[in-house]
């Protein structure tokens, strides 16, 4: 059976003062690459696209050194555009990250909608499906945009999902129906 495999990325080294866009995995994001790579081993991935922010990067190179599969990647798997925000207590944060997805067409914070975020992101996983049609694509990038694509492809609520996320998480979606298969919302215990 052909999927699509959307891995969100590993833990970074969170630095309020430098903008999210640009965090890069922290020392026990790096090592839970190893378990991530190891139970993708067995959802027969083909290749992978990363995300360019740093954490998404450094998770598809690494795995993509443990299960020896080329790495592309693509500038429209980039997380919601939030480059303005400012950083946030984990609470603010889980509170304009619920009104963000309730209300999809509304600037709620940073640069882009989420039905804007969700197009670009949707767009970005079909010309990756063209490229290589007949393939397992291994999708790495970052929990909203994830959630809102899964919960656009297989009727569920966004914000439920982007909670169950973990860092790294995987979600296996079929194809060509993207039907939810699988997710594997922790995928190891924290180190």
């Amino acid at each position: 059976m052909q999927s699509l495999i959307l891995v969100k990325h590993s833990l970074p080294t969170i630095e309020p003062q430098v903008n999210a866009h640009e965090w890069r995995l922290s020392t026990e994001g790096r090592a839970r690459c190893i378990p991530l790579a190891e139970k993708l081993a067995g959802c027969d991935p083909d290749f992978i696209v990363s995300s360019l922010e740093p954490k998404a990067l450094e998770t598809a190179q690494i795995v993509a050194n443990q299960l020896n599969l080329p790495l592309e990647t693509d500038a429209d798997l980039h997380e919601h555009a939030r480059r303005t925000v400012q950083f946030r207590s984990l609470d603010g944060f889980q509170a304009v990250i619920e009104r963000f997805f309730q209300q999809p067409e509304e600037l709620v914070f940073g640069e882009e909608t989420a039905g804007q975020a969700y197009r670009r992101f949707a767009s970005a996983i079909e010309r990756v499906q063209d490229r290589h049609p007949h393939q397992n694509p291994l999708i790495v990038a970052h929990g909203t945009v994830i959630s809102l694509f899964v919960a656009r492809k297989c009727e569920i609520e966004p914000y439920s999902i982007w909670q169950q996320l973990g860092l790294p998480a995987y979600i296996i979606l079929s194809l060509p129906e993207l039907k939810l298969l699988s997710l594997m919302a922790q995928v190891c215990a924290q180190v």
